[in-house]
């Protein structure tokens, strides 16, 4: 199916950002029980492109636009990865997060983590321009249900999917055009003057350099089924969400490293992101791929000793106002200037901590002879320094943590740490 228009802004601010050695593009990281051959995952990947009309197009330059096109769309690369030649799947991941996407040639490559005979990792990247968090994780059951079809024997058939319009064109009416236009730039002026009058922290740069000489650091972790369990329970019990206890954990864990024991209050600026999918008109289908995100922000004074739940209803409240006032959309028509503003001046961000949760990941565990034992995304950020990020999915009862940050403003010890941190905050409230 011919494809072919000019990238939206948002779509275009992804492309600028896949620039920056990557920046933006989603990892996914899904653990397979079974053997995998090489052969029916090409052709599974051959059927999924063919339906999804973005995976089957590239980016080009015009003297005036960045344009999708499917001429010349090349095929789904894949690669296949030994044990003897990556100490483990979260070396692969890392080396991911770090590795532009070459999308004047295709957006999406793939990796088959071999590591044994019934244990692999199945690993794709793809351009954010095309896919946010969740369409990233219904690829991959996707990919896996179509090669379930041609191990039995049978052939895809299933139709190409239409091709969504753009956000823009999907936002209320009174965030569309110039009058979308005008009222992001008095938002994003309010957000500023807030910022200027609370001067809300960061991590402090543990070394600062280029932007194209810096890179994304990941840990992985994960919370077991009863403590996930536990977790979801007191959130309801304390009249919380798991995202405010994901974002409390992430603050608290950030501004003891801030405060270094001194008994101070610290101003934070915490970033949720939030699938637009159940907020606009019509309604889009999880199975459409899309980048169908926007984000809150939202600030807390972080007192010493401050309750781990009082803090979690504060993000909750906060979060819930601003979708009351619909802030999720009023970003959203001058996001590609604010990116390339970033971009020039990397080290501006005001965000201390961002949180990205999908939720319980809602896609099937077997595959024929396959099954996914574990499945989770990870966006990169190569380039913005001092801002502590954490993905998160929760598959079969367990959440799984994917903590990121840029490097060397934040080092991989103190990604480490942090992330242990949060950890120990979220099994310390579950006990």
């Amino acid at each position: 199916m011919n494809n072919n228009r000019v990238l939206s802004g948002t779509e275009q601010a992804m492309e600028l950002l896949n620039r920056q050695n990557g920046s933006f593009n989603i990892v996914t990281i899904a653990r397979i029980k079974g053997k995998i051959s090489e052969e029916f995952l090409r052709k599974a990947l051959e059927g999924v492109q063919r339906i999804h009309p973005l995976l089957n197009c590239r980016i080009i330059e015009t003297p005036n636009d960045l344009e999708f096109t499917t001429d010349g769309t090349e095929k789904i690369p894949l690669s296949v990865v030994y044990p003897s030649q990556k100490e483990n799947w979260q070396d692969v991941v890392r080396e991911e997060l770090n590795k532009t996407i070459d999308s004047n040639k295709v957006l999406v490559r793939c990796i088959l983590y071999s590591n044994s005979e019934i244990d692999s990792y199945l690993i794709t990247t793809i351009h954010h321009a095309i896919a946010d968090g969740l369409s990233s994780l219904n690829l991959q059951s996707q990919i896996l249900n179509f090669y379930k079809i041609i191990a039995s024997g049978n052939s895809i058939n299933a139709d190409c999917l239409s091709p969504l319009p753009f956000l823009d064109e999907l936002l209320p009416k009174w965030m569309q055009g110039n009058k979308g236009v005008s009222k992001g730039k008095w938002f994003l002026l309010k957000l500023k003057l807030k910022m200027l009058f609370h001067k809300p922290e960061q991590l402090k740069p543990e070394k600062t350099v280029p932007r194209e000489s810096r890179s994304c650091g990941m840990t992985h972790k994960y919370l077991e089924k009863e403590l996930t369990q536990k977790l979801v329970e007191l959130c309801r019990q304390e009249k919380t969400t798991v995202q405010g206890a994901l974002c409390a954990a992430m603050l608290l864990a950030v501004t003891n490293k801030i405060r270094m024991g001194s008994p101070r209050k610290i101003n934070a600026y915490c970033g949720s992101y939030i699938d637009l999918r159940r907020r606009l008109e019509p309604l889009i289908s999880n199975k459409d791929m899309g980048i169908i995100t926007s984000s809150i922000t939202s600030l807390h004074q972080i007192k010493p000793q401050m309750s781990f739940w009082d803090l979690s209803r504060d993000v909750s409240k906060k979060i819930e106002l601003g979708l009351k006032r619909k802030d999720i959309f009023k970003p959203v028509m001058i996001f590609k200037r604010i990116i390339e503003y970033y971009i020039e001046h990397p080290d501006l961000s005001f965000l201390t901590v961002s949180v990205t949760n999908v939720g319980r990941v809602n896609i099937p565990a077997l595959y024929g002879g396959l099954e996914i034992e574990e499945i989770s995304f990870v966006p990169s950020n190569t380039i913005f320094g001092k801002v502590f990020t954490v993905a998160v999915a929760t598959f079969k009862e367990k959440m799984l943590l994917n903590f990121i940050a840029s490097k060397p403003s934040v080092s991989q010890d103190t990604i480490e740490m942090l992330a242990n941190s949060v950890i120990d905050c979220l099994e310390e409230v579950c006990q």
